[in-house]
């Protein structure tokens, strides 16, 4: 029997069926273009690639880059390694929270941000540093890290009134 899940990946898995070794860079695929990894896809990914279920979802879980829930259109990740941390990253953990009413790991119930954490960046001398959607942003403060939701906001309202 063929689900959605499987049909739609079907791309995923060509010239990679039967083949273990290809895991990860399955789930990475899958990740790209699903945005997460679903339970439907990860059934898929065990099957196609003759992989114990359990052992997609130990290297599903496993890997920071890997998200089991949709995200949003826009992730912000804040830096909280030492240098970030005692640069006042917690004020841009509290900025993000309070403008989108999620905490680190969550989703807005518009799905258009996702808020991580991370324990460091590796870019310490610039900190504290935010990264929105893959463009670092460095020497962050409350008051330029409002001003960015704000634009990624209008940009989306925008775009909406377009359409």
């Amino acid at each position: 029997m063929i689900t959605a899940a499987k049909e739609r990946l079907e791309p995923v898995f060509a010239g990679r069926v039967g083949k273990p070794r290809y895991l990860i860079e399955v789930l990475q695929d899958i990740q790209q273009t699903e945005g997460y990894i679903s339970e439907d896809a990860m059934c898929a990914v065990s099957e196609r690639l003759a992989v114990p279920l359990i052992e997609v979802y130990r290297v599903a879980k496993f890997y920071k880059a890997f998200s089991l829930q949709p995200r949003g259109k826009h992730v912000i990740t804040v830096c909280m390694g030492t240098a970030c941390h005692v640069r006042g990253a917690v004020r841009m953990l509290d900025e993000v929270s309070g403008q989108l009413c999620i905490r680190p790991g969550e989703t807005t119930e518009d799905r258009m941000f996702t808020m991580e954490s991370v324990n460091c960046l590796g870019a310490c001398a610039l900190g504290p540093v935010v990264v929105v959607d893959g463009k670092y942003h460095h020497h962050m403060t409350p008051g330029k890290l409002r001003k960015l939701i704000q634009s990624l906001r209008e940009s989306e309202q925008e775009v909406s009134e377009h359409a």
